[in-house]
C-alpha cells in the first residue's frame, strides 16, 4: 500500500522521495521536519504579505525588522511588498522601494544608499539549472549599489551586480552585471547610455504617506 511518500508492503515500511528513490529513515525524518518548517515559513510570509498592505511605513518597518529585514535609516518599502526569505535582505540608508516589489531573498540581496526602486520591481535570487536532469535550483546573491535608479516592472536576475549610479530602464530584464553610471534597457538589458554625473550626493524625497 502506497500513501504519499510512504510505502507499506510485505517487505516492510519505507519512505521514498519524489523521484521514487528509497530514503533511509534518518533522511526521511529530515525531509518531514523540512516540510513542517516550510509550512511555518509559508505562514510567516503570508502574514508578512498582509502586513505589507497596512497603510503605515512605521508599522510595516517594525514587522519587517522582526522578520529579519535590515533597513537603514529612512529606508522603506511601499505597500504590497513580497518576500521569500526576508532575513537575507539588506537595504541601505534613504533607499525607497515602490509598491508591489518582490524581493526573493533565498540568497543575499544587498541594496545601497539613496537608491530609488520603482513600482513592481522584481529581484530574484534563485533559478532552475536547465542542464541538471533533476532541475535543481541555483541560488546566487544580488547586489545593487548606491544612487541607483531601477524603473518600474524591471526584473533583476540571480547573480547580478548593479554598480553605483546606474540606471535600469522600466521593463528591463537584467541578466548581466551593470557597470557604475551605465544606463541599461531592453530584454535582455544592454547598455544604452551613460549617466552624465559620475558622483552623486543627493537624498531622495519622502516616501508617499499611507502607501
Amino acid at each position: 500500500m502506497k500513501i504519499a511518500n510512504l510505502n507499506i508492503s510485505s517487505n516492510g515500511v519505507y519512505f521514498f522521495d519524489k523521484n521514487n528513490q528509497k530514503l533511509p529513515v534518518s533522511k526521511a525524518f529530515v525531509k518531514i521536519f523540512g516540510r513542517f518548517f516550510s509550512f511555518f515559513l509559508d505562514l510567516e510570509l503570508y502574514l508578512l504579505w498582509i502586513v505589507g498592505y497596512f497603510p503605515s511605513h512605521t508599522v510595516r518597518k517594525f514587522f519587517y525588522f522582526l522578520a529579519g529585514i535590515k533597513l537603514g535609516k529612512g529606508a522603506t518599502f511601499h505597500m504590497g511588498a513580497r518576500f521569500y526569505k526576508p532575513q537575507n535582505i539588506q537595504v541601505g540608508e534613504g533607499t525607497i522601494i515602490g509598491d508591489h516589489a518582490f524581493f526573493d531573498g533565498r540568497a543575499k540581496i544587498t541594496i545601497g544608499k539613496h537608491t530609488d526602486i520603482a513600482s513592481e520591481v522584481m529581484i530574484y535570487n534563485s533559478e532552475h539549472d536547465l542542464q541538471d536532469p533533476l532541475f535543481t535550483a541555483i541560488e546566487e546573491p544580488v547586489s545593487v549599489g548606491s544612487y541607483v535608479f531601477i524603473g518600474p516592472r524591471s526584473i533583476i536576475m540571480p547573480g547580478v551586480t548593479i554598480g553605483d549610479g546606474a540606471v535600469v530602464a522600466g521593463g528591463a530584464v537584467v541578466t548581466k552585471n551593470v557597470p557604475a553610471n551605465a544606463i541599461v534597457g531592453g530584454v535582455p538589458a544592454k547598455v544604452i547610455g551613460e549617466r552624465p554625473l559620475k558622483k552623486q550626493n543627493y537624498k531622495l524625497g519622502r516616501a508617499r504617506l499611507f502607501q
